[in-house]
């Protein structure tokens, strides 16, 4: 009796998984309209996912602050949008694929540089206007985590999601770096290279 489990399963490699997946959020870039490519394309879609998180993260800090300080409620909601953020990013913004555990750590370097910005422009106004109100208080977190987020696009560009970028173009082109072509790894069983 020939089982129906084993005749569905084949091998894959490290490397089929991830074009896969890649081809998976390339398709829901293209549903989506995020397909244009380049510094701008990127930035405009770092926006649109960095910015629809931000507006998120606004609300969650002003709902929390009502309940511990506001840097403690900042510093919460920073660790998760980070993570989410950086998922995002990896996914759509620079279209990496999965974000790995380096991205994930270099993004929450770029995110703590960004919580320090909006934790200080926030106390620098309770130091200025002490009765600022909500209002006031969420215009000016938001203009510095337009500023922060700035410098965090130009960051996660550079340097956190550059190695996968350059591998990207060189799948796509065919080219592939020396030393890559070493063992592939299986899902199921490891295949030594020939």
């Amino acid at each position: 009796m020939k089982s129906l489990v084993a005749s569905k399963l084949t091998p894959v490699t490290v490397d089929e998984a991830r074009e896969a997946e890649q081809a998976k959020a390339d398709a829901a870039a293209a549903r989506h309209g995020l397909t244009a490519s380049g510094p701008l394309g990127s930035f405009a879609r770092f926006i649109l996912f960095g910015g629809g998180v931000g507006v998120a993260s606004s609300a969650a800090v002003a709902v929390l602050a009502g309940l511990m300080p506001w840097a403690v409620a900042n510093a919460l909601i920073t660790v998760a949008s980070t993570a989410l953020g950086t998922e995002l990013h990896a996914r759509f913004t620079f279209k990496t694929g999965h974000a790995g555990w380096r991205q994930h750590w270099q993004s929450a370097g770029s995110a703590t540089a960004a919580y320090a910005v909006t934790s200080a422009a926030v106390l620098i106004l309770h130091t200025v206007q002490p009765s600022a109100g909500a209002l006031y208080e969420q215009v000016v977190y938001l203009a510095a985590a337009g500023l922060a987020g700035t410098g965090r696009f130009l960051v996660l560009r550079l340097f956190v999601f550059a190695n996968g970028q350059t591998r990207t173009t060189e799948r796509a082109t065919g080219r592939a770096r020396t030393g890559e072509a070493g063992a592939q790894a299986s899902l199921f069983f490891p295949v030594p290279a020939l």
